[in-house]
């Protein structure tokens, strides 16, 4: 009984689609779980962070009704009851992969596992009983949790991380997020529309620094104009929480300035969870807190693997997920392929949204390529300034040489939903020529794509 083909720990994005996967290919499959099924994705993550946002937007919308023609009185927010939706939203969402797991017939160990030499895992259930199961082939998808500074130790009150962000019993009048990162720059935007003064304070020189140099002076510009204030090239070097609210000292360029807040979010970065789940024990080997493993996922121990956050690659869902299907599908004998970790796309849900896919201006030209870069701004799109948001613009870099598309990086609204046509147009070669002679649907914001490309080769039609 105790006994299957694979077993996977934890079920994030990672570890519930692999386990899925598992079953869809004939394998007895369990997973086991310590919280609720989905992870923090599901749970406090990607989903909930997302009904929050959307929140906000109506929020925003109704407050700029007289720019539509419309008529709204008193509209106001009901942040416990924001809160409440977005985790209804997450409820729904864990129930939902509970579904899936029984459709799939996978059975869901409850408790915390700890893995054991010889293809086993001890599992600790909550009353405290202990088992123990084995399997042939051992997945860990254990994820991360939000990373702690020294200079910023969080006591979930004053000092808190994504997870206390998003279930707080107040609204702050006034809060510092420090990194600009995608969950800084989320929870900034969300705050801040909700009526919050936000501060965000980054140690490097530009906002969401992972990002093209354009789109990073963009959105810090959009930011701005919606009043929230803009801290790069600083660092918090300490936090005195004794009074009521909080004084952080940042260390500027220009010198010390200490800024005073009732909370100060600290969103920079995560740390992986691999303390205490038998690493060690079985001799599993780790590098700068990542699980070290090959091209499909396999550690240095045979019969051992691990996907997602606590490997090397990028801390996505979907890379999380791909990662988990690669795995399962070279454990039963199909003929796959490495991931293309150059073809990920990045998402950032604030708003203006933020994609991007393949390489930054900046790493094009360092790698040596000769290049054509287009942008089309949304402000000459139809679509966007209908829609009343004509922030922002689509930016591609092409190889000069040959129309290889090397990235497409784009800011605005609803970005998140266009990107995966930069995604798939990589994926299968496609030229710069291919993208322009492909007839793009109008009035539709995905036109800007194509003006883009347009752009890029001296073609453009709208600018």
């Amino acid at each position: 009984m105790n006994t299957f083909d694979v077993i996977v720990l934890g079920s994030g994005p990672g570890g519930y689609v692999t386990a899925i996967r598992a079953s869809q290919l004939g394998l007895k499959t369990a997973i086991i779980e310590k919280e609720s099924l989905g992870g923090v994705c599901l749970n406090w993550g990607c989903i909930p962070t997302k009904a929050l946002l959307k929140s906000a937007q109506v929020f925003e919308y109704l407050q700029h009704a007289s720019d539509y023609g419309l008529k709204v009185t008193d509209a106001d927010k009901d942040f416990d009851a924001v809160v409440s939706r977005s985790r209804s939203v997450a409820d729904g969402m864990s129930k939902g992969v509970q579904f899936l797991m029984k459709k799939n017939k996978i059975e869901v160990i409850n408790g915390y596992g700890t893995l054991k030499t010889g293809k086993k895992v001890s599992v600790k259930g909550a009353d405290g009983s202990e088992n123990e199961y084995s399997a042939q082939h051992i997945i860990i998808a254990t994820g991360a949790r939000s990373r702690e500074l020294p200079a910023l130790p969080q006591d979930g009150k004053k000092i808190i991380g994504y997870r206390k962000a998003m279930t707080l019993e107040k609204q702050p009048d006034k809060m510092i997020v420090v990194g600009s990162g995608a969950i800084g720059v989320e929870f900034a935007y969300f705050y801040n529309a909700m009526g919050t003064e936000v501060t965000v304070v980054e140690y490097l020189p530009s906002i969401v620094p992972v990002e093209d140099e354009e789109v990073s002076k963009q959105l810090e510009r959009s930011f701005k104009k919606s009043g929230i204030k803009i801290m790069t090239s600083a660092e918090v070097t300490s936090v005195d929480t004794s009074g009521n609210g909080v004084k952080a000292t940042v260390k500027t360029a220009k010198g010390e300035k200490i800024l005073e807040a009732d909370i100060l979010l600290s969103a920079v970065g995560i740390k992986t969870n691999i303390e205490n789940i038998g690493l060690e024990d079985v001799g599993i080997a780790t590098d700068r807190d990542k699980i070290m493993v090959n091209d499909y996922y396999q550690t240095n121990i045979p019969g051992y693997y691990a996907i997602g956050d606590v490997t090397a690659g990028p801390a996505l869902a979907h890379v999380a997920s791909a990662e988990g299907i690669l795995c399962v599908e070279k454990i039963a004998g199909m003929h796959v392929e490495p991931l293309d970790y150059g073809n990920i796309p990045g998402c950032t849900y604030c708003s203006p949204e933020v994609a991007s896919v393949g390489l930054t201006e900046k790493q094009a030209r360092e790698e040596g390529y000769e290049i054509k870069v287009g942008k089309f701004p949304f402000s000459a799109s139809g679509k966007a300034k209908a829609s009343g948001h004509s922030d922002g613009f689509v930016k591609v870099i092409f190889d000069a040489k040959y129309g290889e598309w090397l990235g497409c990086h784009m800011i605005g609204a609803g970005v998140t939903d266009m990107i995966a046509e930069a995604v798939v147009g990589r994926k299968l070669e496609t030229t710069g020529h291919e993208i322009l002679k492909a007839v793009h649907p109008h009035p539709t914001m995905s036109e800007a794509v194509m003006e883009a490309v347009a752009a890029a080769y001296d073609e453009v039609i709208h600018l």
